[in-house]
């Protein structure tokens, strides 16, 4: 609220918002993929993470850094140089956009009352869409395309067939994930991710949605491309898939964005089906808290499957698709539908 009273001004509000957004997208990936150096370190007993300085290795975030910036910035010379170099852009620009859309906390000013914050509402996000689903959704989709311009551009054909790997996951499992999310709006009765928070007080989603949220879970994996869907950078067919030529800040571009991946579905996760911001049992804990709690265990998760379970063939993969994930859906939109009418 101080904020807005101090800068009652449409461009300075939206500065603030993007220097926040950028803060935290430099910020939480980052967290994420430190995080996952400790916890596979610890549960494949590979503790080499714990040597980079003391205390646990605290300096491996910085070791990383460090390395990916010496590293030679080489680009093959049969390469599409201008498309292998927009790649990396056209992966991550798409998921930093997700985060202008989560809802972090609850309201701060009543829209009736502060007429500068706009039809959102001034709250703990940078923009609050009616379409906001639909948003999120057409968004992260987008990724898909950087892949495959990296795949084509690099004049590899293990790049390729990374890409094509790629392309055949999000057209196998984005339908899933659609129809997961359709099942939590029909529940909400709105398509904004702020009303879908606003309506999971008394109980959140995943108590009604549980096989939604299994389904949302499984299709965010496959379309991250993490194990046991990582089939796209299978390094023991196809030495990495569409990263295979690129190296120095180029591929930690890639990394990034596959990091702040994880954080921007477990966040959209969070707001749909965890109950966004809304805590339990402990109270007095601020709402941004509670989310941003919700997104680590959801991104432990997603690490943990990693050291846990092997990759799957390209063929079960579909298979999980279209056999079970979209009639299990179907049948979870129609059982809400079915629930919203008689109740």
């Amino acid at each position: 609220m101080i904020f807005y009273e101090l800068f009652d001004n449409f461009w300075a509000v939206l500065g603030l918002k993007l220097g926040v957004l950028f803060i935290f997208f430099l910020t939480a990936p980052l967290l994420i993929g430190y995080t996952e150096h400790k916890v596979l370190a610890h549960m494949q007993a590979r503790l080499g993470p714990m040597e980079a300085g003391k205390f646990h290795g605290w300096a491996q975030l910085v070791a990383d850094g460090v390395k990916f910036i010496q590293k030679e910035d080489l680009i093959p010379r049969a390469a599409d140089k201008w498309v292998f170099s927009l790649a990396p852009a056209v992966v991550i620009v798409p998921v930093v956009v997700v985060f202008l859309v989560i809802p972090f906390g609850p309201a701060l000013v009543n829209s009736d009352v502060a007429a500068s914050c706009g039809a959102g509402g001034c709250g703990w996000w940078g923009e609050n869409l009616d379409v906001g689903i639909f948003f999120v959704l057409a968004v992260t989709s987008v990724s898909v395309i950087g892949m495959l311009m990296a795949g084509w551009a690099s004049a590899n054909k293990f790049s390729l067939i990374g890409a094509i790997r790629g392309a055949a996951q999000l057209i196998a499992y984005e339908l899933p994930l659609v129809l997961a999310a359709a099942a939590v709006a029909m529940q909400a009765g709105t398509l904004s991710l702020v009303g879908i928070a606003e309506g999971q007080q008394s109980m959140w989603y995943v108590v009604p949605q549980f096989a939604g949220f299994a389904i949302f879970i499984t299709a965010s994996l496959a379309e991250l491309s993490r194990p046991p869907f990582d089939m796209p950078i299978a390094d023991s067919e196809i030495i990495f898939g569409h990263m295979t030529e690129y190296s120095g800040i180029r591929f930690g571009l890639f990394l990034l964005s596959e990091y702040a991946g994880i954080v921007s579905l477990s966040a959209v996760a969070t707001v749909l089906y965890l109950g966004g911001w809304h805590g339990f049992i402990i109270p007095g804990i601020p709402g941004p808290l509670w989310t941003l709690a919700k997104i680590g265990a959801l991104g432990f998760f997603v690490i943990w499957l990693r050291a846990t379970y092997p990759r799957l063939r390209e063929d079960q993969l579909q298979k999980l698709s279209w056999k079970y994930l979209i009639p299990i859906a179907l049948l979870n939109i129609l059982l809400t539908g079915i629930f919203k009418v008689v109740f």
